[in-house]
């Protein structure tokens, strides 16, 4: 995983978790809290707000991207600008500062005025802002977007998510965001809730993540809360998603969501890393838990798709098996090259202790026993077992294959 240096603020798997608060300097924008024209006003509130609450980056939009408002030219963005400059420099905290644009020309603007870094909700869209990003050498966020500078975010069909992340190409310092909201009629909250779900899947290129889900109605509508009622929701998924392997949070509840990316940044699983100062082999154990998530990271490094596969192992407790299911199982298992083993509860103890129902060995109606292989491993179980008996067909017939 590639660590992004955002004007010396470190962001990737070898930092903790950045916390982007949200500065407003557009009238339309949805969430009244963080909206100012007032230079003076804006720069009380990021001291107080945002830096004051922990915040390691401040964003700042200088229109709203709601799908429902005309969007504003490069020019109308430009005028803007001032209010976000004076901003920053009545400032006295210290924080990594974001222009959230779609134009290179505002982003050229406003990094030669004392900007940092890029959040481009268009995706590069823009062609040109990768060169521009390049020769200021800063980090940019970049949303899945389509080709369109006036559609940012609007894909609609997850599947299509990952590809449009490498539109235009990356920069050395591009930090990727899978987009999340109701950027297009047609996008669903079970659309985003997919998304989040694959969140992993968006770490195959390889480069740090950064998610805004801060009172997203996709998790408004799972507890049944309005905007106002939403930060429980957030700050639960703020956790999930730092565990999930996301590096950068984009809120306006600074403090709140600091706590929960820290949370779920403790609980997350380590993973092996290796990455000597000479220049012996290195080694890093990647955050894979399905062969789609593998499949993303054998596609970036150019490597044959079918190992994929063979890269995760899915455990499963099978009861109610007859005799010969067992005996079925053994042997398929036993065959030379097949990815899979079999083993029946209380076969390790010794006869005269042999398991009972109340210690988690057989139960009354049948054996029971663990299934462990990779998606190949357990076709070829599979397979092997097809003709033993209609119920073990029945249950392995969904988990054959594994989960993609």
């Amino acid at each position: 995983m590639r660590n992004v240096d955002a004007a010396g603020l470190g962001i990737g798997d070898d930092h903790p978790p950045r916390i982007m608060g949200v500065l407003n300097v557009s009238e339309e924008s949805p969430y009244d809290p963080s909206v100012y024209d007032d230079p003076g006003e804006a720069a009380e509130y990021v001291d107080e707000e945002l830096i004051g609450e922990g915040a390691d980056i401040v964003d700042v939009g200088l229109e709203s991207a709601n799908k429902d408002l005309d969007v504003l030219t490069a020019d109308q963005e430009l005028e803007r600008l001032d209010t976000a400059i004076e901003t920053l420099e009545s400032t006295s905290g210290d924080a990594v500062w974001s222009i959230e644009t779609r134009y290179h020309e505002v982003a050229d603007a406003a990094l030669s005025r004392g900007f940092d870094m890029v959040n481009d909700i268009c995706g590069f869209a823009d062609p040109e802002m990768p060169r521009v990003c390049r020769e200021h050498d800063v980090a940019v966020s970049k949303m899945a977007s389509p080709p369109d500078l006036e559609r940012p975010g609007a894909i609609e069909d997850v599947d299509d998510i990952y590809e449009a992340l490498s539109m235009n190409g990356f920069t050395d310092k591009t930090i990727l965001d899978p987009a999340f909201g109701g950027w297009s009629e047609a996008k669903t909250h079970e659309d985003d809730q997919e998304t989040f779900h694959r969140l992993r899947e968006f770490r195959g290129y390889g480069r740090p993540l950064l998610v805004s889900i801060n009172r997203k109605s996709f998790l408004k509508t799972i507890a049944g809360r309005t905007t106002e009622e939403a930060l429980p929701v957030s700050l639960a998924a703020t956790s999930m998603a730092v565990e999930r392997g996301a590096h950068v949070i984009r809120t306006h509840d600074v403090a709140e969501t600091r706590d929960a990316a820290l949370i779920g940044a403790a609980f997350a699983r380590d993973r092996f890393k290796k990455t000597p100062a000479t220049d012996a082999v290195s080694v890093e154990e990647l955050d894979v838990t399905t062969v789609r998530e593998a499949d993303r990271h054998l596609d970036r490094l150019a490597a044959d798709p079918t190992v994929a596969d063979d890269t995760v192992v899915r455990t499963y407790e099978i009861r109610g098996l007859s005799e010969e299911a067992v005996g079925g199982l053994r042997a398929a298992t036993a065959e030379p090259g097949v990815g899979a083993t079999f083993a029946v509860a209380g076969s390790a103890r010794e006869a005269a202790e042999s398991a009972s129902a109340t210690d988690g060995g057989a139960s009354e109606g049948g054996e029971t026993g663990l299934l462990v292989g990779t998606a190949d491993g357990l076709n070829d179980v599979r397979s092997a077992v097809s003709d033993v008996s209609a119920a073990l067909d029945g249950a392995l017939e969904p988990i054959a294959g594994g989960s993609k």
